[in-house]
């Protein structure tokens, strides 16, 4: 490990997955704890078992309740995530949360040593219920809160329809409101994001510290992969869209589009609690291919099986959630056409980078008219794609993300 300027600080973190779990947040807090620990810190990680990709514990790690493990840098503490298979029995996730920031509460008190002394706790939301226990989880350490808050909830979940229930809309409102008031920081990815909490809290807590892409990791590449053969696609063209299969995401976009467009393979690759229902819209349209969440070292071959990459968030989302997917497909140098919120942040991305277009929110023929108009032109596809693999390399580098944590952590500790 590398040392640095400032004293070295003992942290602790709370997030919900971490590697070898393969959801996205847990890829992002997993990558921060690397770079802060190549800048010489101390961490130590309480997190779920692996369970993201199939929605239950992952071969291996099965029985008991939890585990620990040293590290080089610190330690990791698992400890069991109470997964559901259904992600739309919001009342099931809400008590699975509960139960695994308890049991991430009661590891946090050990973690680095029972009550001994930290400089902060980094708690990452969603799961919401993570604010209040870091907060708790600070006070047996004597650590500040800093908040990483990836999405906005219950913002989200109101706004797409997934929870309608007013009793479960007050509690988590107040817990918002009790986790922001107890953070001595909280970062979120966005100016976005930040203008929809700055009317929650104090302004002067948030912090903007966007996302960041592995450009080592995630390449350009080949678009004839192994991947194509393995789901019987040829060298036709490939519209891709790889991530959460959600309700926030406007998938039926993709559908319609398919519908308009034979001649062009739309693969979905990945899972969530809208899944089956588009699976159902998509059954007689025999282009639109479904495939699962693969493990994390073949995301680069998936990235690259794509011509083009597809964003598709649907109208008012945007102040919530940042679709940090599109980092990937950048650094994969694809061309990204995003169905998106005007002003927003992925579209001031897009514009920025010269990577792609952004057209209106559920506007089938915008998105179908940009679609069709890239797979046309491949020397725009290569030069839009180029164009946004060398912004990411300057602008959403991990170390320069890193840093940015390592100074707001010293910063909050000193107070």
């Amino acid at each position: 490990m590398s040392s640095v300027e400032a004293p070295s600080l003992r942290i602790v973190v709370l997030c919900p997955h971490f590697a070898p779990d393969t959801a996205p947040t847990g890829t992002v807090m997993t990558r921060i704890v690397q770079e802060l620990a190549e800048l010489g810190h101390e961490l130590h990680v309480v997190t779920s078992l692996p369970w993201y990709r199939a929605h239950r514990i992952e071969p291996g790690w099965e029985g008991g309740v939890g585990r620990s493990e040293p590290t080089e840098w610190g330690s990791i503490t698992r400890v069991h995530p109470f997964p559901g298979s259904d992600k739309r029995k919001l009342l099931r996730r809400a008590v699975g949360f509960a139960g695994f920031s308890a049991l991430a509460g009661l590891a946090g008190v050990r973690a680095g040593g029972w009550f001994r002394k930290a400089d902060a706790v980094l708690a990452m939301s969603p799961p919401l219920t993570l604010g209040l226990t870091g907060w708790l989880v600070g006070l047996t350490h004597r650590a500040p809160l800093v908040f990483n808050i990836q999405d906005v909830f219950p913002d989200a979940a109101v706004q797409t329809g997934a929870l309608t229930n007013r009793r479960l809309i007050a509690i988590a409102g107040w817990l918002e409101r009790v986790s922001y008031r107890r953070s001595r920081a909280i970062t979120v990815l966005s100016d976005d994001l930040a203008a929809n909490l700055a009317v929650k809290t104090d302004p002067a807590k948030l912090h903007v510290i966007p996302n960041f892409v592995d450009t080592s990791t995630i390449r350009p590449a080949d678009r004839i992969t192994p991947y194509r053969a393995e789901l019987g696609i040829g060298a036709e063209p490939v519209v891709l869209y790889a991530g959460n299969v959600g309700f926030s995401q406007d998938l039926d976009l993709v559908v319609e589009a398919a519908r308009r467009m034979p001649d062009i393979t739309f693969l979905v690759n990945g899972d969530g609690s809208a899944r089956a229902e588009l699976q159902q819209a998509a059954a007689a349209i025999p282009n639109v291919r479904f495939a699962g969440y693969k493990p994390i070292e073949r995301l680069p071959e998936v990235l690259a099986t794509g011509d083009v990459h597809v964003v598709p968030l649907r109208a008012g989302l945007s102040a919530v959630s940042v679709p940090s997917k599109t980092y990937s497909s950048l650094a994969a140098a694809r061309p990204v056409v995003a169905s998106i919120d005007a002003g927003t942040e992925i579209p001031r991305l897009l514009t920025a980078a010269g990577a792609g277009v952004a057209v209106p929110p559920g506007d089938a023929d915008a998105f179908a008219a940009e679609l069709r108009a890239l797979i046309d032109d491949p020397d725009r596809r290569a030069a839009l794609g180029a164009a946004g693999r060398a912004w990411v390399e300057r602008e959403a580098s991990p170390a320069a993300v890193g840093r940015a944590y390592a100074r707001l952590l010293a910063s909050v500790a000193r107070r």
